[in-house]
């Protein structure tokens, strides 16, 4: 029985870090939810949160490395993307000019926060991509950022698995607490965006 458990729950993690890995290039797909799943499922075992996290951090990092490389090289399905979406062409030239005006302490934070906001970590890697600068200093700051959020959110998810004794309801209270950071952090980043445009 014990092995079962923990091959169902190597599955739960294998899941989690494709997850991480696709959802810069698919920001529809549930990452946070399946990290914080795979979360619940390994939380009793000594040493495995932290293993995660690495693992997530890890994951995180490489999905921006390889939608940078897309946009960089020109990807079609990058640039059909761009085209049947003006909204999301707009986004990526503000936060081009944003990056451009920032200096350098603001854009390492720009980096960190997107990775918070709902296809932020998208709309950055792109408009990095794009970016007619080269991308190795960005790089550093997604690192930094892909920890930042995989300590964050291995973190919700194991303090919620010790605070209740139901798995469902610790997935739902974590779920939802993160679906309020989310929000809560997008509608600063419009707020913000709104009165530098004053």
């Amino acid at each position: 029985m014990h092995f079962v458990a923990t091959i169902g729950s190597s599955w739960i993690c294998a899941l989690a870090l494709f997850a991480v890995l696709g959802d810069a290039l698919l920001p529809f797909i549930p990452s946070g939810t399946l990290v914080i799943l795979a979360v619940l499922k390994t939380a009793q075992i000594n040493g495995a949160p932290l293993l995660l996290g690495l693992g997530v951090a890890v994951a995180s990092f490489l999905g921006d490395v390889l939608l940078l490389h897309l946009a960089r090289r020109g990807a079609p399905v990058l640039q059909r993307r761009l085209a049947r979406r003006p909204k999301l062409a707009a986004s990526v030239a503000r936060v081009q000019q944003s990056l451009i005006e920032r200096p350098h302490g603001g854009a390492a934070a720009m980096v960190v926060v997107a990775r918070f906001v709902p296809a932020g970590r998208t709309v950055l890697d792109l408009a990095i991509g794009h970016s007619p600068a080269h991308p190795h200093r960005f790089l550093h700051w997604s690192a930094l950022a892909a920890l930042v959020w995989a300590a964050y959110i291995v973190t919700l998810g194991w303090l919620n698995s010790h605070w209740f004794n139901t798995a469902w309801l610790s997935l739902a209270v974590s779920c939802a607490a993160a679906t309020a950071v989310s929000t809560a952090i997008a509608r600063i980043v419009r707020r913000t965006r709104r009165l530098a445009a004053l």
